[in-house]
């Protein structure tokens, strides 16, 4: 994906964001206020938006299983994976 394409689907998971934060019991999304990139951050390298993309995926997800082995409950553990190798440099031959 290019970094304006990141950009716009960060732009879409920060304003579902904002509609869950709206409701009566809204979710914490703490581990995507930590990560400190916001889709209006567009000097941000293209890296550090997907950081957030997965971390903030991961947070939706998670505030909507209900259960462990729920759909939303495996995306949200898979997401969470993708932003932890994320993190990790890779390896120089």
């Amino acid at each position: 994906m290019h970094k304006n394409e990141l950009i716009q689907l960060h732009t879409l998971l920060a304003q579902i964001k904002h509609h869950m934060e709206g409701e009566e019991q809204a979710p914490a999304f703490d581990e995507y206020e930590d990560v400190g990139v916001e889709p209006t951050h567009v000097h941000r390298s293209k890296s550090d938006h997907k950081k957030a993309i997965f971390t903030l995926g991961k947070e939706l997800a998670s505030s909507l299983s209900d259960e462990e082995f729920s759909e939303p409950s495996q995306v949200s553990n898979r997401l969470e994976e993708i932003a932890t190798n994320h993190e990790k440099p890779k390896a120089t031959p």
